[in-house]
């Protein structure tokens, strides 16, 4: 048996490791059904094992893992969701494939969704169009006119409309074929007849573009940061600021209770920094400023760089208040808090009856 370490990022819930090596020995072994085994590999996941470790112990990779997982769950939702004994008994033999397909749909559409590949035998390839013709019919206000809630009609209510944007009739009949295949309700199956003798073609009208957007540089990606309040502060108020922890790939922050935040642009100084605070102030509070009009600065401090170096500023307590300091040397009796990793100022606002008019900002 190979013994897994548990995921570093997810300590706080460890594993039974009696019970964890049960489960890696049955999955390796693959003992008891699929709907056991995603139950397995969701244990162990949440556990804090890792997916690829898991693979390397049983076999199962990564991606069959999440497939398994997730068609257990809709499986369970066929069991509260009323399915009949044939259909649960079908698929908790198989059709792990196809039930993962039903994740999109609400727990009470999965049960009569498999019901109805059930009763017409529907193949991995089709599976994708019913699941999509379901979850898109949830979304009419409205029932269509001729078509019930059932699933079945769901899909041939999809069915329906596609036939209606083809002029080919060999394609306009298959849809016709397709949609009297799953219709439920006579008045559903009558709907779908009409276009047998009714060749009006309705044009599809072309969905928008989605807006996707893809970020090609560390600039575009801001990091947020926790806000330890305005100057004067306490040198405890700096350090009582929680280590933030981000979750790829887009850097989410999970946080809970009173806090304040700040998105900094996504600069390699911010970047590369492990722990950043930022602590609010104004902009003469730092040497070599007489000259410059004070202004709201947002001073960016990275706690876990405690170690003195001559080419930076850091926070240190003076007085029992933060302070900002440059040392030509090393300093003796003195705990230094960070460093000063970039001082932000806001950005520069033009006059507001200038910035109504373009020409004058253009000369």
């Amino acid at each position: 048996m190979t013994d897994l370490p548990p995921n570093s990022q997810n300590t706080e819930n460890q594993p039974n490791q009696e019970l964890a090596e049960e489960l890696l020995r049955k999955l390796r072994q693959k003992e008891g059904s699929w709907v056991e085994w995603g139950q397995a590999c969701a244990y162990l996941q949440k556990s804090g094992y890792n997916p690829q470790d898991i693979f390397e112990a049983t076999g199962f990779e990564p991606i069959q893992q999440n497939q398994i997982i997730v068609g257990s769950q809709v499986y369970t939702s066929l069991e509260k969701g009323g399915a009949s004994e044939e259909v649960k008994s079908h698929y908790s033999q198989r059709g792990s494939d196809l039930l993962y397909e039903f994740r999109m749909l609400a727990q009470e559409e999965r049960a009569g969704a498999a019901e109805l590949a059930f009763k017409h035998k529907v193949d991995a390839d089709e599976v994708k169009e019913v699941a999509r013709a379901i979850k898109d019919f949830s979304r009419l206000r409205n029932l269509p006119e001729g078509f019930s809630a059932h699933p079945g009609d769901a899909v041939a209510y999809q069915t329906w409309k596609q036939a209606r944007q083809k002029s080919d009739l060999q394609l306009r009949s298959r849809f016709i074929a397709k949609g009297l295949k799953f219709a439920h309700t006579d008045a559903a199956r009558k709907k779908i007849e009409q276009l047998l003798t009714d060749f009006t073609v309705v044009p599809q009208r072309p969905a928008p573009l989605l807006p996707f957007y893809r970020l090609e540089s560390e600039a575009e990606m801001s990091r947020v940061v926790p806000v330890a309040g305005e100057l004067p502060l306490t040198p405890d108020a700096l350090k009582a600021v929680p280590i933030v922890e981000e979750t790829e790939p887009f850097n989410m922050v999970k946080f809970s209770g009173e806090g304040a935040w700040v998105p900094l642009p996504g600069w390699q100084v911010v970047l590369n920094s492990e722990d950043p605070v930022v602590v609010l102030g104004k902009s003469d509070i730092f040497p070599n400023q007489e000259g410059n009009k004070p202004q709201p600065v947002m001073i960016a401090i990275d706690r876990s760089q405690r170690k003195w170096d001559n080419g930076s500023y850091f926070v240190v307590g003076n007085s029992g208040e933060l302070d900002f300091q440059w040392f030509e040397t090393e300093p003796d009796e003195v705990e230094i808090l960070g460093r000063v990793i970039v001082i932000v100022k806001p950005k520069r606002i033009f006059d507001d009856e200038i910035i109504k008019d373009s020409w004058q900002i253009d000369e």
